[in-house]
């Protein structure tokens, strides 16, 4: 049985705790796993997290017929959700996000940090025409400082996104007073809250740069 806890501070922020979850993420931290192990296990947690941050979706009931009998049945309504990876990790959350939504549309921002300024910058931004209709599901597998996904979810709403959800693996306490500063009214979920950032900003304990471990490039 999953258990949803809500931090104490941060009402928007939702820690998933699930046997599944902390086993999988257990075996993602460990240094020894390899990178295709690494894909499939993000994936796999992105499944679950996925499952619980759709929860307040709306339907609709549409007549069927079932094999016994014609019945109203619920259905997904209004326009379809959008996925947004922030480049590149993120892009290993998208597919577990479609298994869950297969209707739902993808967007794409990519950002780097300019290493004068130490802020994110965006090189790339595609989102569907009619995105202040719908709902976003941001995703990265770490909220560290913040930077990158405060930037993401700014972007959005210069372009009148107003329904924004933002899905990681894990967040460090610095990233989540960073972003909540930004942007209260978006609700995070996450696997874990892990310790602090040290003094490159990864988090500890963490599980070290996911966009290297899991596409091989370290």
């Amino acid at each position: 049985m999953s258990v949803i806890k809500q931090h104490e501070v941060y009402k928007n922020f939702y820690h998933i705790f699930h046997p599944l979850v902390a086993g999988k993420l257990s075996l993602l931290r460990q240094k020894q796993t390899d990178h295709k192990l690494f894909r499939e296990l993000v994936h796999e947690i992105t499944l679950l997290l996925g499952y619980e941050a759709t929860q307040n979706l709306s339907t609709t009931d549409i007549e069927i017929e079932t094999p016994m009998e014609r019945c109203l049945s619920p259905f997904l309504a209004g326009p379809s959700p959008v996925i947004l990876p922030i480049l590149r990790a993120g892009v290993g959350m998208v597919d577990a996000l479609l298994t869950l939504m297969p209707s739902a549309k993808v967007g794409h921002i990519g950002l780097f940090r300019n290493e004068k300024t130490l802020q994110p910058e965006g090189y790339y931004f595609k989102i569907p025409e009619d995105s202040d209709q719908r709902h976003f599901y941001v995703c990265d597998p770490m909220l560290a400082t913040g930077g990158s996904a405060i930037r993401a979810v700014s972007t959005l709403k210069k372009h009148k996104v107003k329904s924004i959800t933002f899905i990681c693996v894990l967040a460090a306490p610095e990233g989540l007073k960073a972003f909540f500063e930004e942007h209260p009214d978006v609700t995070i979920y996450s696997a874990s809250l892990d310790r602090s950032l040290n003094s490159k900003g990864y988090i500890c304990p963490g599980l070290g740069d996911a966009g290297d471990r899991m596409f091989g490039t370290l």
